[in-house]
């Protein structure tokens, strides 16, 4: 940790320096988080092979030179340990566990926005993409509107003549409309590589869809439809994935649920692919068990977890505040395979979340969790149900 501290230091120093002071001003933020957790039977054999409990602490520093109201360098730093291990977490604390999370320029000319650099974006709320990249985001902003182009290079095969049919790029094209009290964001989004890997020969797909968010009267709604079709190597892709949501108070209590529909493969031998996928950057989080929520260490047996394929999983929940500063959340999910897995099982069972959120001082926030996962035969043997208890204390700034 010393040593990373040291890095981050000089190299905001060189920064600060090596510009004229009046064209400078910095900005500085973070997040930080430390959890203890058990997750217990996840692996679905009932013999505790994957069994864990532990604590690990998560550090984020952000750090933007503003030279002026259109040019910014915005940089992100990371910080990881699992206390007691030998990356920073044991006795003197010294690991290589410095990770630059993102480093890019911010500017703009005229109505054009320019992000260029290693960077994140979130596309279809996650449901295509939630991660960080290196490319560019060129955003046409309109007073109504907003036109984002994006370029992510996944993946870059190198030097040599042939290299250049492995690199992997996503192209996007989504703009974001605002009327009243609504708000649209479709999206067309190209994947393409000659030849991505030895899964792929070579992949072309194509992802056209669709956010909307509403609010009509006290019930605020969101849904999101995704087409996928294309060629991965020399299966035919048509996948769709749709997901639906709501929220409203009543009275004390607010209530809220969500379906999440995404197809799978019926027949992985064909040449018909027909399972919902995104090649890397999907991530889309739902239950604690099933879909990786607060302790994202590992899901349950058989889940797709944050990567959503082959679901069909529905979700209603309740939140309320007993007292000042204290929210409780309680979530009950059921989730199954839409396609039989290679056993021809299907159901992943039911879940039940329990969460206790209290702000204990401005911005500190600790989370108290407890769920458990009444398996399905998609899940693993029957022997044992997976469960998970947890605290996570965390504030930003």
């Amino acid at each position: 940790m010393r040593k990373a501290l040291v890095i981050l230091a000089a190299v905001t120093l060189v920064v600060a320096f090596t510009v004229p002071a009046v064209a400078l001003e910095h900005e500085f933020g973070g997040y930080w988080r430390t959890r203890a957790y058990m997750n217990k039977d996840f692996d679905g054999t009932g013999t505790e092979a994957n069994d864990v409990s532990q604590v690990d602490t998560r550090t984020r520093l952000y750090y933007t030179a503003v030279f002026s109201e259109n040019f910014k360098f915005v940089n992100k730093f990371e910080f990881n340990n699992t206390w007691g291990d030998t990356e920073g977490g044991d006795i003197g604390a010294d690991g290589d566990v410095f990770t630059v999370k993102n480093s890019y320029v911010d500017f703009n000319l005229s109505a054009l926005n320019f992000k260029v650099g290693t960077q994140g974006t979130v596309l279809a709320r996650g449901f295509f993409f939630d991660d960080d990249f290196s490319g560019l985001i060129a955003t046409y902003k309109g007073e109504t509107f907003t036109a984002p182009f994006i370029w992510m290079k996944a993946y870059e095969g190198g030097e040599g003549e042939d290299m250049n049919d492995e690199d992997l790029d996503y192209y996007a094209i989504a703009p974001s409309f605002k009327l009243g009290t609504l708000s649209l964001n479709p999206y067309l989004i190209l994947v393409q590589s000659s030849e991505a890997s030895a899964a792929f020969d070579e992949l072309s797909l194509t992802y056209i869809g669709a956010d909307l968010d509403a609010k009509l009267g006290d019930v605020s709604w969101w849904l999101t439809a995704i087409s996928e079709s294309g060629d991965s190597g020399s299966d035919d892709v048509s996948a769709m994935l749709f997901a639906i949501g709501a929220s409203m108070p009543l009275g004390p209590v607010g209530i809220h649920a969500q379906v999440i529909y995404a197809t799978g493969d019926d027949d992985p031998a064909d040449t018909d692919r027909e399972d919902f996928f995104v090649p890397a950057g999907q991530s889309y989080y739902w239950s604690e068990i099933m879909g990786y929520g607060i302790f994202d260490y590992q899901a349950s047996a058989g889940s797709p977890a944050d990567q959503i394929s082959n679901l069909l999983a529905y979700n209603i929940g309740v939140s309320f505040e007993p007292m000042e500063k204290v929210t409780i959340t309680a979530d009950l999910w059921n989730a199954s395979l839409r396609e039989d897995d290679a056993a021809g099982n299907d159901d992943l069972g039911t879940e039940i979340d329990l969460t206790l959120t209290y702000a204990i001082l401005d911005n500190l926030n600790l989370d108290i969790v407890a769920a458990k996962l009444w398996a399905g035969d998609a899940t693993g043997d029957g022997s044992e149900d997976p469960t998970e208890i947890g605290m996570q204390l965390s504030f930003s700034f």
